[in-house]
């Protein structure tokens, strides 16, 4: 009966002890807003809004991207896209985010793509400025053609 109660309790404490490193392991940053919308105009492929989200974890932020700019002529497999998003950094300056990182898409489907990587610091206010969309070594530029909506990323 001794041995049970030991046990128990050296179970109890290590319980304890995981929950306690829980609450005292850092949060990851937080991203305001996480989701934003905003106007592309990408040329003979297409105009449309596109929706970015946004999550941060410390100074790595990945950015997830569907716009209805671009629309899959054929059937697109799993990571066959290959991205670059370029932001305007707090009002002045680029920072970019890429990845080559996409779902499947199907032919006639608007084009999904992300996680975009990049890095970011406390403060950075980041709104969409471009984008290039290469698939089968085919590229699309597209660029804003409105201001992000609410508003830039905030990190």
């Amino acid at each position: 009966m001794r041995h049970g109660r030991l046990a128990l309790g050296s179970a109890l404490g290590a319980g304890a002890l995981a929950v306690s490193a829980l609450v005292l392991a850092p949060a990851a940053g937080a991203v305001e807003p996480q989701e934003a919308t905003i106007g592309f105009d990408c040329g003979s492929f297409g105009s449309g809004s596109a929706t970015l989200k946004a999550t941060q974890n410390g100074t790595a932020a990945t950015i997830e991207v569907s716009t209805s700019a671009i629309t899959a002529p054929i059937d697109v497999g799993a990571g066959a896209v290959s991205s670059e998003l370029t932001l305007t950094k707090n009002g002045s300056g680029t920072t970019t985010f890429t990845g080559t990182s996409n779902p499947a898409i199907p032919a006639g489907s608007p084009v999904s793509t992300g996680p975009l990587n990049g890095t970011v610091a406390a403060g950075d206010s980041l709104e969409g400025k471009s984008l290039k969309v290469v698939v089968f070594g085919i590229t699309a530029n597209c660029n804003a053609t409105s201001a992000q909506s609410p508003g830039p990323f905030k990190f």
